[in-house]
Formats: structure tokens, C-alpha cells, sequence
């Protein structure tokens, strides 16, 4: 069997405003400007588990947290949530509300698509 080749690139968009996405897609574009290698290279070196299982591994993982966080959210998910409704209430306008909704909004419509699928 062949194993599939995935080339790892950078993305910066573009997306509109009113992408539903948007929260999804800047994210991407902020982590696509790390280099995932320089992390994954000197723990293969330490552990001795070749750097495309490295990879493998963490896309799987990452990959099967959605259905995961259906069960335990975790304590990021949570802080992210409440970071934004705090500064939402601190701010204390209709239109900050309006905003911290949308954002918890594609959170939660996030953690929930597995269950689209």
C-alpha cells in the first residue's frame, strides 16, 4: 500500500466578513505560519518514532478531537468561551454581545460537526 503525500503550505485567506467560517480560517491562517518540523523533528530525534508517524499522529488526534470534545470539551475549549463572553460583558455593549455570540456560536458549531456528518 502507498502511503499518501501530503505538501505542507502555508494559507492566509482570503475569506469574507460574514464567512461562517472566518473563526476556523483565521486560525488556519495563524498556525500554517508555524513550522509544525521544528517541534516534530527533535521529538522523533528524543523518542525514536520516525517524524511521518509523528505526523500521522498528531493529524489523527487532532482529527478525532471533534467527536472527542463531544464527550469532554476540555479546559482550552472552555477558557476560550469564557474569555470571550468575559470581555464581552466587560465591554458591556449590545454589539460586543452580538459578537461573543457569533464567535461562541461557531464554536460550538465546530465541536458539534461530527455529529453532521
Amino acid at each position: 500500500m502507498q502511503e499518501p503525500s501530503i505538501e505542507l503550505i502555508r494559507w492566509t485567506g482570503p475569506w469574507s466578513d460574514d464567512d461562517p467560517d472566518a473563526n476556523f480560517k483565521a486560525d488556519v491562517a495563524l498556525y500554517t505560519m508555524l513550522e509544525p518540523l521544528e517541534t516534530l523533528g527533535p521529538l522523533s530525534a528524543s523518542t525514536g518514532i520516525p517524524v511521518g508517524a509523528l505526523v500521522r499522529y498528531v493529524l489523527a488526534r487532532w482529527a478525532s478531537a471533534g467527536s472527542e470534545s463531544l464527550l469532554n470539551a476540555g479546559p482550552s475549549v472552555i477558557e476560550r468561551m469564557w474569555a470571550t463572553i468575559s470581555e464581552a460583558e466587560h465591554t458591556d455593549t449590545i454589539q460586543a454581545r452580538l459578537a461573543a455570540y457569533e464567535v461562541v456560536r461557531q464554536m460550538v458549531a465546530w465541536l458539534r460537526a461530527p455529529l453532521d456528518m
